[in-house]
């Protein structure tokens, strides 16, 4: 009798003991998960050792690296999970996503005609591919901040945070940049050269469309990577001020490479943006070493 009578108790309890459970659950990952951020931001030792030493240190001792070899196979684990997330949610809205990127041309998707018999569905993977990496961005830059903070002193940590938001929103502006500025510039241009009609193939077009759009919202990013660097002291402004024309001419290289054409007029829509970013970031690095040297002024003082 007391067996059935526990029997019924536990069955009756059941749902109350499966969410007590799970409560303690979730309690104990969000306390883990505060105690971990909250480490992020308490001052602590940070080893100052030069790189030379660090390197020589690490050829003698290869085991010192594996808790750092471990950390990363983490974060690449977690990053590659949530880029297959976001590329199987793509999938979903693939179709939509194609219609969207044709909009520059006159008449849309209905005017791309295919015509290898697997031309669809390469273009198909690299949207979908292009658009999950996209949205995961966050994340990745998130989990690339999560591995890198820990070598870094609390004030860097709190600036690398922050770029994260800024990183995604410069990313965004320069694809933004590329598909409502320079391809509706570009494609009337294309299309109807020396008055050449030309009928857009899907793999042509969409490759076309992506390699821009990723590679204008790539160099985005350029002024907020110097910024950093400057701040952190790695870059100078000066030496980048003086190297205008040797870098002009690195941009036209590049602008070289990610135009999918040789027609100057994309080139030059490529050049002018990276170009200006660069002056911009030239200004930024001005900005990031004065506030670094006031900071090593006042902590002069202070002792």
């Amino acid at each position: 009798m007391r067996k059935l009578l526990r029997s019924i108790w536990q069955f009756i309890t059941f749902p109350v003991r499966i969410l007590t459970w799970v409560g303690r659950r979730i309690n104990s990952l969000f306390k883990n998960g505060s105690q971990n951020i909250s480490s992020f931001f308490n001052d602590e030792e940070i080893d100052d050792t030069p790189i030379g030493e660090s390197l020589a240190t690490t050829i003698e001792n290869p085991k010192a690296l594996l808790p750092h070899i471990n950390a990363l196979r983490k974060h690449l684990l977690r990053t590659v999970i949530v880029i297959v997330i976001a590329t199987a949610l793509s999938f979903l809205f693939v179709h939509d996503i194609l219609s969207y990127l044709a909009k520059p041309i006159a008449g849309g998707i209905d005017e791309l005609i295919a015509i290898d018999v697997t031309e669809n569905v390469g273009t198909v993977m690299r949207v979908t591919l292009l658009s999950g990496f996209t949205i995961a961005l966050p994340y990745v830059i998130f989990e690339i901040w999560l591995f890198v903070a820990p070598a870094l002193r609390v004030r860097s940590r709190i600036k690398g945070i922050i770029a994260i938001p800024v990183a995604l929103l410069l990313f965004v502006g320069g694809m933004a940049f590329a598909f409502f500025v320079m391809l509706p510039t570009a494609l009337p241009f294309l299309f109807n050269f020396m008055g050449l009609t030309t009928q857009p193939r899907p793999s042509s077009y969409y490759n076309f469309v992506t390699l821009i759009m990723f590679w204008i919202g790539v160099t985005f990013e350029f002024p907020l990577v110097i910024y950093l660097l400057a701040n952190l002291g790695l870059i100078k402004a000066k030496a980048f001020a003086s190297q205008w024309r040797l870098a002009i001419i690195i941009i036209a290289i590049l602008a070289a490479a990610i135009t999918p054409t040789v027609d100057p007029v994309n080139m030059g829509l490529v050049m002018a943006p990276m170009i200006i970013l660069y002056f911009i970031s030239i200004g930024l690095a001005y900005i990031a070493e004065r506030g670094r040297s006031t900071k090593q002024k006042e902590a002069l003082s202070n002792h």
